[in-house]
């Protein structure tokens, strides 16, 4: 079975201003024109129930969570999506495309948040098991044009991880590219500072559609 007839599962990861929301539409479209099945999701959120955890996350103070309640609320909201969702969609033969997943919780509450990256692959076993991504797309950008980025295009309508400070960015991005490093098979790393064009391109040899 090819790439194309196989449903997969594809994963957009990045830091905030990256430009992962306006690949994954497009990726979205190609596949339509294509009339290969796919839906688009996201985290937190992606069901009725992730998706009013995902208001407690992504809203409010800086400082409304400890990085270990911000992670709990996280793999909540993760569980309902991956049983109600995502496996569905694939059982019935179609792609899914998903803005985050866990790398996501890796980045921001393990490397960025200081939690211990071991922990989280424990707690990541004891949720979904070996659930994961066919294929995870990192788009790399530095995190200072990142941040302008959602000012300038205003991004930032649900703000509260765009006002933590640069350096928690910073190691964001450090997080993203180690998780990048250490499973090279899986992640597949892209310019972010590239056109849109030119980013769409890689992703499509990305997943097999080029």
């Amino acid at each position: 079975m090819s790439a194309v007839e196989k449903p997969l599962f594809i994963t957009f990861e990045g830091g905030e201003g990256s430009g992962k929301s306006t690949q994954i539409k497009l990726l979205y479209q190609e596949l339509m024109v294509r009339e290969i099945p796919v839906g688009i999701t996201r985290e937190p959120g992606g069901s009725e129930g992730a998706e009013e955890i995902r208001e407690l996350i992504v809203n409010g103070d800086k400082g409304r969570w400890d990085a270990w309640s911000e992670t709990l609320l996280v793999w909540a909201a993760r569980r309902d999506h991956v049983e109600k969702v995502i496996k569905p969609a694939l059982a019935r033969g179609s792609w899914v495309l998903c803005d985050r997943f866990f790398d996501s919780t890796f980045a921001y509450q393990g490397y960025a948040g200081g939690l211990p990256t071991g922990d989280l692959q424990r707690l990541r076993e004891m949720v979904i098991g070996d659930f994961g991504p066919s294929k995870t797309i990192f788009f790399d950008i530095d995190p200072a044009l990142g941040l302008e980025r959602t000012v300038e295009r205003g991004l930032e309508s649900e703000g509260r991880f765009e006002s933590f400070d640069l350096t928690f960015h910073q190691r964001l991005h450090d997080g993203f590219k180690e998780l990048a490093r250490r499973e090279p098979e899986r992640i597949v790393t892209i310019d972010a500072s590239q056109s849109v064009e030119a980013i769409q391109r890689e992703v499509l040899k990305a997943v097999g559609l080029h």
